[in-house]
């Protein structure tokens, strides 16, 4: 009113079916927290201050009213919550010296990016891979690739064939297991795993497809046969684990407390909760009360201070799952048979002079806003509503454009969304 004239208060504008505004109010009440959101240079300040977001709204420990951790794949959370992870706890370790009688390695590990630099430099010698594609996963493929080539001994299991399989070393083995889908038949009858998806719900999982051959080993079976090849004098009876999984579920209970009666639990219809005391409002922190995180600064990323003239994201296709690609097409984008594309929006592309199907070259660049030798070539320009200084290509060929350095301090987590470049016209 002072100004006499509108203020616009909103850019984005839905229209709500008639009947459904609650359902559309219940709906905008959440928080869905992707891997995205992380894999930026200072990633963990986002999911502080989605944290901090809720937190003060008083949406933690209200039903329905929470953050939903969404990872590409479950296996990012699972994994950790038994124990697979390079963080020393020594509370984990002291269980597992009293469940099994032997003393585990005191030594704190190494993350995805700390691996691969201990592969560069010669400090780790051999690299067992259950599953995944590592070297197309990871950042930094002009040394990802070589470091891997410097290991002694590689080993993968496998449902399929991935770039990684070709990077050999000294001594390569190359082990294909059964997939989930598959039936698993062991000395007791047919064998069941457990999974847990992005609501902490733990369920059990049984294959129903006859396995592609008759001479293809379960995944626990495998690492089962190493361990007692290598390992022959071990305590722990493995043959007796791999004939019957729900022995593996017991040891498991008998380590970690939160999963207390694992077995029976899993026969519930959806399985069961793992607990999460914030969700009940119990705050695991020194003075016992919920606690902020405080950004120190205004720019989440202090390289924009450095007034980069854009700054290039990782994008996934809509047929693409992880570093699988199951097509050429993305019909979230238009763009159909190829993925040598730049995205770009309307107002950047008029400010370059570029139009649909121009071509561009790409150069990252450091800290200091200095030419490397990282790019990309002859990249075709595709126009889509993105945030003005903002590019995006295709995930994982835009690796190439991550170094290995360029991570959050915190978490390690490569910054595959945030990478200052340059860009130029191919005439």
């Amino acid at each position: 009113m002072l100004s006499m004239s509108s203020t616009e208060l909103a850019s984005t504008y839905y229209k709500v079916r008639v009947g459904g505004d609650a359902a559309m109010l219940k709906g905008v009440m959440k928080i869905l927290l992707t891997l995205h959101e992380e894999a930026h240079q200072y990633g963990t300040q986002n999911v502080q201050q989605i944290a901090n977001l809720l937190l003060m709204r008083g949406n933690i420990g209200k039903p329905g009213a929470g953050s939903v951790r969404y990872a590409v794949t479950p296996m990012f959370r699972v994994t950790a919550q038994v124990g697979i992870t390079e963080i020393r706890h020594q509370s984990l370790l002291d269980s597992i010296e009293k469940v099994f009688g032997f003393r585990p390695p005191q030594e704190h590990g190494h993350g995805a990016v700390e691996a691969i630099k201990a592969m560069r430099d010669g400090k780790a010698k051999a690299l067992l891979c259950l599953g995944g594609n590592l070297a197309e996963a990871i950042s930094d493929p002009q040394v990802t690739f070589p470091a891997m080539r410097n290991l002694d001994l590689v080993v993968h299991t496998a449902t399929k064939l991935n770039r990684s399989h070709l990077l050999l070393g000294k001594h390569n083995y190359l082990l294909p297991v059964l997939g989930r889908t598959e039936t698993d038949v062991q000395a007791t009858g047919a064998q069941s795993v457990t999974v847990e998806d992005s609501m902490s719900m733990v369920h059990a999982s049984r294959g129903s497809l006859n396995p592609a051959s008759p001479h293809l080993k379960s995944e626990p079976a495998l690492v089962a046969s190493l361990a007692k090849a290598t390992l022959p004098d071990s305590v722990v009876d493995w043959s007796a684990m791999v004939a019957d999984y729900s022995r593996i579920r017991d040891a498991i209970e008998a380590v970690f407390p939160a999963f207390e009666n694992f077995n029976e639990r899993i026969k519930h219809p959806g399985g069961f909760r793992l607990h999460n005391a914030a969700s009940e409002r119990v705050w695991l922190t020194p003075s016992g009360r919920a606690q902020f995180k405080v950004m120190q600064g205004i720019n989440e990323d202090p390289r924009s201070l450095k007034c980069h003239d854009l700054v290039l994201t990782t994008l996934r296709s809509h047929d693409q799952y992880n570093t699988t690609l199951y097509g050429l097409n993305d019909r979230y984008r238009g763009v159909t048979g190829r993925r040598d594309v730049l995205f770009i929006n309307a107002e950047e592309a008029e400010k370059r002079e570029l139009r649909v199907g121009d071509r561009v070259d790409l150069m990252a660049l450091d800290p200091e806003g200095n030419p490397t030798s990282r790019q990309m070539k002859n990249l075709t320009i595709v126009i889509i509503d993105m945030a003005p200084g903002s590019v995006g290509a295709y995930y994982p060929e835009a690796n190439v454009m991550v170094p290995l350095d360029s991570h959050d301090t915190k978490s390690g987590i490569p910054a595959y969304k945030s990478i200052p470049i340059a860009m130029t016209r191919v005439t």
